[in-house]
């Protein structure tokens, strides 16, 4: 049987989830005492299940999608900074859950340190060295958003395997 149409069924499904879960996200008004634009990143529960399940290149791809649709929607420097993020913490969240077995809490809290050192390194390239006052508030944030984006993963697992088995299977 070709699984191949079933595969490219469940990125589309899994891309459509995770721009929902960015544009839903963008809606909710800013937290409080954190920087300009800092989220809880629910489009990484996305990501990380895409890495650890269907493998780098489909979750590289799915922040290739995150990243233009933050071009499209909210310019040139969330865009860049989206892909910066996205793509450095799909690496470390696939090499976390591939190369070492980590906990989803593990590799959520791993994932958004490294999502929002990438997009601080490209917020500092965009404006100034002033951006790392932000270290501080978006650490401990990360910690948070990462134990969250986890939890709700690991919680939501057997859906997704089962949408995925559906489909045709994740590949390899």
């Amino acid at each position: 049987m070709n699984k191949k149409p079933g595969r490219v069924a469940l990125g589309g499904m899994l891309a459509a989830l995770a721009l929902a879960f960015s544009f839903l996200e963008g809606l909710l008004p800013p937290l409080p005492g954190m920087p300009p634009g800092a989220r809880l990143g629910l489009s990484n529960i996305v990501s990380m299940y895409a890495a650890g399940g269907l493998g780098l290149p489909w979750g590289l791809g799915l922040a290739l999608v995150k990243g233009g649709f933050a071009l499209l929607t909210r310019g040139l420097a969330a865009g860049t900074m989206s892909l910066c993020g996205g793509l450095a913490s799909t690496a470390c969240m696939w090499l976390l859950l591939k190369k070492t077995r980590a906990s989803l809490g593990l590799t959520g809290v791993c994932g958004a340190l490294v999502h929002n050192g990438a997009q601080l390194a490209a917020a500092v390239l965009l404006t100034s060295w002033a951006a790392l006052g932000y270290v501080p508030a978006l650490l401990a944030f990360s910690v948070f958003s990462g134990l969250l984006t986890g939890t709700v993963l690991k919680l939501t697992l057997p859906a997704l395997d089962r949408a995925a088995r559906w489909l045709g299977g994740p590949p390899g």
